[in-house]
């Protein structure tokens, strides 16, 4: 099997930075069934195997993480934010101050 390999210019999504060593440390959760209606605001370029979305519902905002593996996906979320502090910490996620 070939690798697929993707040069980053050609994407449109955006690419998250790698760690950084003071990072500070996100808290994962398992992703909460109870949100009926969802949005999409952000979301990372899917070449990489972890693909992180900034998601909206009831008012508030979270980030949802997938790391994709076989045979299925790990899915994880950040606990809920109002919107511009989830937007904070996406930003923050995005320049590699968080994970």
């Amino acid at each position: 099997m070939r690798a697929i390999v993707v040069d980053p210019d050609e994407c449109l999504s955006p690419h998250w930075e790698m760690r950084r060593r003071d990072q500070v440390e996100l808290v994962w959760h398992k992703p909460f069934e109870g949100v009926g209606r969802v949005r999409a605001l952000a979301w990372t370029c899917d070449c990489r195997a972890v693909v992180y979305e900034l998601l909206q519902a009831g008012g508030q905002a979270f980030i949802r993480k997938t790391t994709q593996a076989e045979p299925i996906p790990e899915v994880e979320e950040t606990h809920r934010w109002p919107i511009e502090e989830a937007r904070r910490v996406w930003h923050a996620l995005l320049l590699g101050e968080m994970r």
